[in-house]
């Protein structure tokens, strides 16, 4: 299943500057390895040493937080649109 997952800035010199690309995969975690196969070291950066989403990373399948949904096994229907947003903190 193709879905669409947009890149925050931060993240863009994985993916030659490109604020969205196309990634396939049932799942969060399908998409996740596909994106690591086309833009390597991508996927380091939204997962920890364990294999879990960052603490300060946010993902979104369409409107939804996937830490409310089923996490990295959350579904990625055809031409849902993915969106990886790092926390912003400050004091």
């Amino acid at each position: 299943m193709s879905v669409s997952v947009r890149i925050p800035t931060i993240l863009r010199t994985y993916t030659g500057g490109d604020s969205e690309v196309s990634a396939d995969g049932a799942t969060l975690a399908e998409v996740l390895d596909d994106l690591e196969a086309h833009h390597t070291g991508i996927r380091a950066r939204v997962l920890d040493d364990n294999g879990a989403l960052r603490r300060f990373v946010n993902v979104y399948v369409g409107n939804d937080d996937v830490r409310f949904l089923e996490g990295l096994k959350s579904p990625t229907p055809d031409g849902t649109q993915i969106s990886i947003i790092p926390a912003v903190a400050g004091g």
